[in-house]
């Protein structure tokens, strides 16, 4: 009888294990080289990484040494770091630019400001791109690197392709590619190489939205086409020379970087203005977002002294490390004013007229914090990991754009109805203090940003689980080239069709000169016969 139990048992467990098995995909673990980008890129980056590494996937990380936020982290990757001569991570880019933006910014963002700010931005990129170039080179001209490479047999390559050193090397490997992307040096990353008509897809740094008057589409003709020249002008011949140079002589940089399998677009149509997409586009905007864990005691015992008035979450990002004083001067009176206590990410000098209801601190939970049931309003500058954690929490925005997209971010979310958008340049405390009361009293901000919340959650699965599927997806299958148009391999004429205008216009007009030298001809005979009768 206890022989029986037992093997009833064992086939229990058999049966249980067989259904298991079979409804439960078993994913082989995948090599995965990462090529990131530094700074509030590498910390998306690294989230992703976390997630696939928990899914059981070996990460090895290839970076340039003193890149920013860029660590060893044995217990979660393998790291490749690049010593790269004559260069240093440690110059105050953030605060170079910040001052060329607040200049622009001064004059009120008319048309020619936002034109001189693309070219600001231009010039900058310029000169990061110098680092850059010594980056890839210093990597192709390391034949026991590329040995490396080549014999760990990786399956795939994920990078996040603002510059170009992961898309060649996926290109040299010959290895499928998987792009954690928002933004290229082109632009909002649609603009590559989804069609994006001008007339109501607003491009990067217009400040514009979707509903445009006959100017404003004017002004985004003219600013997509500044870009592209700056583009192909400027950016492609460098990045071309280099192509050559290590990849052979028939490569060219945009082709190298539109043979992506996969695009993980951090975007979400909850925030973005709806526009043309692609078969290979996954959105994953937000994918970092989770819900808020307890807070550390320090800043739960400030958050409870909130009461009844609440809390005011306020940070500028993590590129600028801080403002002229003059402007945080005014950031702090105005704070000063408010009922609610505030929690300032800051790492700069302390302003002197620094309120009593005001906590500095040079690093905060943000999610957490944004996450708590006192949080009134998030003053932000706008970034996209910060504008989505608000976003995924319902919480309103007063936002202060600094630099880059931050300005389109803030758009996009003041045109739902879900922020206040203040210019720090050319503003007064009161105006921060109108701001702060109107976002946090007025019951219309807090329910839009909630209701946007609402839509953002209500998904299938969450963008994580997407990002991982499609990663994984790649690696089983050894890309995704099915779902790559053939765009790229056209020519500009041959992709509005140009070529195929001109040749029926001609047939078109060779037509009409046939029909009318032939009337012509019938013409003059009927005439003739006329003639002779008469």
């Amino acid at each position: 009888m206890g022989g029986s139990g037992w093997k009833s048992r064992i086939l229990v467990f058999f049966v249980l294990g067989t259904i298991i098995t079979l409804y439960c995909p078993i994913n082989q673990a995948a090599n995965i080289l990462v090529v990131p980008i530094a700074g509030s890129h590498w910390i998306n980056m690294r989230i992703l990484i976390e997630e696939l590494k928990l899914h059981g996937h070996n990460i090895t990380v290839l970076y340039q040494a003193g890149a920013w936020h860029i660590t060893e982290r044995p217990d979660l990757y393998k790291s490749i770091v690049i010593q790269v001569q004559g260069t240093t991570e440690k110059i105050d880019a953030g605060g170079i630019m910040l001052q060329n933006t607040l200049l622009v910014a001064q004059r009120g963002w008319a048309f020619w400001g936002k034109v001189k700010s693309q070219f600001e931005a231009l010039t900058y990129f310029q000169n990061r791109y110098k680092t850059i170039y010594r980056f890839i080179a210093d990597i192709f001209e390391n034949k026991g690197l590329l040995n490396q490479l080549e014999e760990a047999n990786f399956d795939l390559v994920l990078t996040d392709p603002f510059f170009g050193t992961g898309p060649m090397l996926a290109y040299y490997l010959k290895l499928p590619l998987v792009y954690n992307v928002r933004w290229l040096d082109s632009g909002e990353a649609h603009s590559l190489f989804a069609p994006s008509p001008p007339s109501y897809v607003p491009i990067s740094s217009s400040q514009l939205t979707d509903k445009m008057s006959f100017l404003q589409r004017t002004q985004n003709v003219v600013q997509s086409l500044i870009q592209l020249f700056a583009l192909e002008l400027v950016i492609y011949p460098n990045y071309n020379e280099i192509c050559h140079r290590y990849l052979g002589p028939d490569t060219d940089f945009k082709s190298i970087l539109l043979r992506a399998d996969v695009w993980l677009m951090r975007v979400d149509f909850v925030f973005e203005f709806p526009r043309p997409t692609m078969p290979n586009i996954v959105y994953i905007g937000g994918f970092q977002c989770k819900p808020a864990r307890p807070l550390a005691a320090e800043f739960e015992e400030f958050v409870q002294s909130s009461g009844k008035h609440g809390l005011v979450v306020m940070s500028l990002g993590t590129f600028v490390h801080s403002l002229p004083m003059e402007i945080t001067m005014k950031i702090a009176e105005a704070l000063s004013q408010i009922p609610q206590k505030v929690i300032w990410r800051y790492d700069g000098e302390t302003p002197p007229n620094i309120g009593n209801n005001t906590l500095l601190a040079k690093w905060i939970p943000q999610n957490d914090l944004l996450g708590h049931p006192n949080t009134r309003a998030f003053v932000s500058h706008g970034g996209t990991n910060g504008i989505y954690e608000a976003i995924y929490h319902g919480v309103p925005v007063i936002g202060m754009p600094l630099l880059f997209d931050q300005f389109d971010n803030v758009v996009r979310l003041e045109s739902r109805g879900a922020a206040k958008v203040i210019n720090i340049a050319t503003m007064h405390s009161t105006d921060l203090l109108q701001a702060l009361n109107e976002v946090i009293n007025a019951a219309s901000y807090g329910d839009n940003m909630k209701r946007l919340s609402v839509l953002h959650r209500d998904q299938p699965e969450s963008p994580m689980e997407r990002a991982v599927f499609w990663v994984e997806y790649v690696a089983r299958h050894k890309g995704a080239g099915h779902l790559r148009s053939e765009s790229h391999r056209l020519s500009w004429y041959a992709y509005y069709c140009v070529d195929v205008m001109i040749f029926l216009l001609s047939v078109l007009l060779l037509l009409t000169v046939l029909v009318v030298g032939t009337v012509k001809i019938l013409c003059r005979i009927v005439c003739s016969k006329k003639q002779k009768t008469e």
